[in-house]
């Protein structure tokens, strides 16, 4: 939750006027627990949206994620219902299969650096494709997966992403 591209993904929803809510995975920082693969991940993103849905039950909800995260949230999301859209910055296409948004009709919004050495900007975009409508995606030059030196972009990015 303290990653820079996080940070700046939060940032840019607050500023917008989203309410927002930050945190680490099970094992990650001072959270307790050990790596889910990937379906304990879920359940710790679920958890989350379920406490600040109790928290906000009137208010429209996106979620977002970077990195794995966003490969968590997407999952979520597609399969759950309910989120206004769904934002990923830095989704990998080396984690595993992205088919699971090729039938995903949750509003998508994904940034990726044009540098990215987990989705590398060709195979992103053969995967991107086939992913289900509506989609989007903002590409930001960036040195690497971490957006280097681009991060006031993904900021501004999450900032205009279409919160309501």
């Amino acid at each position: 939750m303290h990653n820079k591209v996080v940070y700046r993904l939060a940032r840019g929803l607050r500023a917008a006027g989203a309410a927002v809510l930050r945190f680490n995975f099970r094992g990650v920082g001072g959270s307790q627990g050990e790596y889910g693969d990937m379906a304990g991940e879920r359940e710790d993103a679920r958890a989350a949206l379920g406490w600040l849905r109790e928290r906000y039950p009137d208010l429209p909800f996106a979620l977002a994620g970077f990195s794995f995260g966003a490969r968590v949230i997407t999952e979520l999301g597609c399969a759950a219902a309910g989120a206004q859209f769904l934002l990923a910055a830095g989704l990998s296409t080396r984690l595993g299969s992205t088919a699971y948004l090729e039938t995903c009709r949750v509003p998508k919004i994904f940034i990726q650096s044009t540098h990215d050495e987990y989705a590398p900007r060709d195979e992103f975009e053969r995967a991107y494709e086939e992913f289900a409508e509506p989609k989007r995606v903002v590409w930001i030059e960036a040195g690497d997966h971490f957006f280097a030196g681009a991060l006031e972009q993904v900021e501004q990015a999450a900032r205009g992403a279409g919160y309501r």
